[in-house]
């Protein structure tokens, strides 16, 4: 049941990601064709600015999940309901106390946004930002019931008729009457539809949910949730910081102009990223599940699965970003929309570095570790500030990307060997080093064969050299992949694994 869940996440995962892609794109492409690259900045600046101030969700999405799985697994309706009322009421204050702290905001608009060059009142356009992220938390609770479920095939669904709606009436919006207001007004009635949607469902599927006689949160339970809501809220601010501080830095230093290039690439990975996650994340509940079982071998075997299958997607996608993105954006949008290669690959390092991390945080998240190392956040958040500022003044660009990678190395030489490798599976450390080295090698040398036969092959036509480099990246990585993994267990399982699914397809 767990594989089949995961599996029907993972595909709607995925196909919602590509339905996001397309419409996105078409949309990005006409709001900066008729509005601008400075409208484009200001888009990913306030969206920025707004991510940080969802540190006041402290968490507690993620710690009442995780307090979920086990009255799902023993069918305890009565501690669901409790939860879900507890949850409800959290999520209302939440929204609140953004919109309060987001208004105070507003007189420090100035010093974040650099000589802007476009006729827009600022301060109105923040507003419906911050109202759209508040609006965000209203009615959104049963997500995660749904979530603990293993039913995010339901949410994507859900998902994937919001993304469709919103973006034809937004691109509609700008064709029709260039109203920038109008365009965001659009999205905050589409994301409270989207919410209202999911709730209808979870109440249909889980009726017990609109009883009546719901008894309060057991003072036991609250503590151990307050408990975890700390050391999440800690985890929290560095991920948000980490995240939400590139585009207010590049803004208050370099201007909305490198925030509206920046975006354009950003748009693009955060689609692949979103695309190729999911399939990793769509396991979160399941692993949830297994964890109860406390069974080292038996998880070690199956976080083995989720990670080859993570780094052979990581290494994939690496390598076609940074072949295609260049020649894809001139296509696009034209040479003058380029960044430099320097940037670029600080940017797919970046990306490497962040999606290799799925499988680690999906069984970190699944097992509720947040606790044991709360305090490396701190050291994330501290490190990520001051090498960002420092190398933005030496690299540029460039070095605000820089900073994020060297606070994340925090991660991975100690929470991830410590809390993951040795704490849910008692493997060593020597091994995990092993394990993390492996990987950068072999993606290092399939990156750089991949670029080297691209720049061999010279083609005049940017739509042919296109074309000829997608093929180059379809073919070089995965062949050197197939054979470098062919007779490991992990690459059996997933072709063994396909061809059950097509057997069993091919019956019906």
């Amino acid at each position: 049941m767990r594989t089949k869940y995961s599996i029907k996440n993972s595909i709607t995962s995925f196909i919602s990601n590509i339905i996001t892609f397309i419409f996105v794109f078409i949309s990005q492409t006409i709001f900066i064709k008729i509005l601008g690259i400075e409208y484009a900045g200001l888009n990913g600046l306030f969206s920025n600015v707004l991510t940080l101030l969802t540190l006041f969700e402290l968490g507690i999405g993620s710690a009442i999940t995780y307090s979920l799985y086990k009255q799902i697994a023993i069918n305890n309706h009565n501690k669901i309901k409790s939860l879900m009322k507890f949850y409800k009421k959290a999520y209302n204050i939440i929204a609140l106390i953004i919109f309060i702290v987001g208004l105070l905001i507003i007189p420090f608009l100035k010093f974040i946004v650099k000589e802007p060059n476009i006729d827009i009142n600022l301060t109105t356009v923040y507003i419906l930002f911050l109202i759209s992220t508040s609006a965000t938390y209203i009615l959104s609770y049963k997500r995660n019931l749904l979530f603990a479920y293993q039913r995010n095939y339901i949410i994507n669904i859900i998902h994937i008729s919001y993304i469709i709606i919103l973006n034809i009436i937004q691109i509609l919006v700008i064709y029709l009457t260039k109203n920038y207001y109008l365009y965001i007004i659009v999205k905050i009635i589409c994301i409270l539809l989207e919410n209202f949607i999911i709730n209808i469902k979870a109440n249909k599927d889980y009726p017990y949910l609109i009883d009546k006689d719901v008894e309060e949160l057991d003072k036991d339970t609250k503590k151990d949730i307050t408990n975890r809501v700390r050391a999440l809220f800690i985890h929290k601010t560095s991920n948000v910081i980490t995240h939400g501080t590139d585009n207010v830095l590049i803004s208050a230093f370099l201007g909305l102009k490198y925030v509206g290039l920046y975006s354009n690439y950003y748009y693009i990975i955060h689609m692949i990223d979103n695309f190729f996650r999911g399939i990793i994340t769509s396991t979160t509940a399941s692993v949830g599940n297994l964890l109860i079982e406390k069974n080292h071998n038996k998880n070690y075997n199956i976080f083995k699965r989720i990670r080859f299958l993570n780094f052979y997607i990581t290494t994939f996608t690496s390598v076609c970003l940074f072949i295609l993105i260049e020649p894809f954006i001139t296509l696009w949008l034209g040479n003058k929309y380029l960044l430099s290669k320097f940037v670029l690959i600080v940017l797919i390092i970046n990306y490497f570095q962040s999606m290799m991390r799925s499988s680690y945080t999906v069984f970190k998240d699944s097992a509720g570790i947040w606790i044991e190392d709360k305090y490396i956040p701190i050291l994330q958040i501290v490190l990520n500030i001051v090498f960002s500022i420092i190398l933005l003044k030496i690299c540029g660009l460039a070095g605000v990307f820089l900073g994020t990678m060297i606070s994340r190395l925090v991660l991975w030489f100690y929470s991830y060997p410590k809390f993951v490798y040795k704490k849910l599976f008692n493997r060593s450390y020597i091994e995990y080093y092993k394990e993390i080295l492996k990987s950068i090698i072999v993606f290092s040398i399939i990156i750089i064969i991949t670029y080297l036969i691209t720049n061999i092959i010279v083609i005049n036509s940017s739509i042919i050299k296109l074309l000829v480099n997608t093929v180059i990246c379809l073919v070089i990585p995965n062949l050197i992949l197939y054979l470098l993994f062919r007779n490991k267990d992990e690459f059996k399982y997933y072709i063994n694994l396909f061809k059950y699914f097509r057997k069993k397809r091919g019956a019906k």
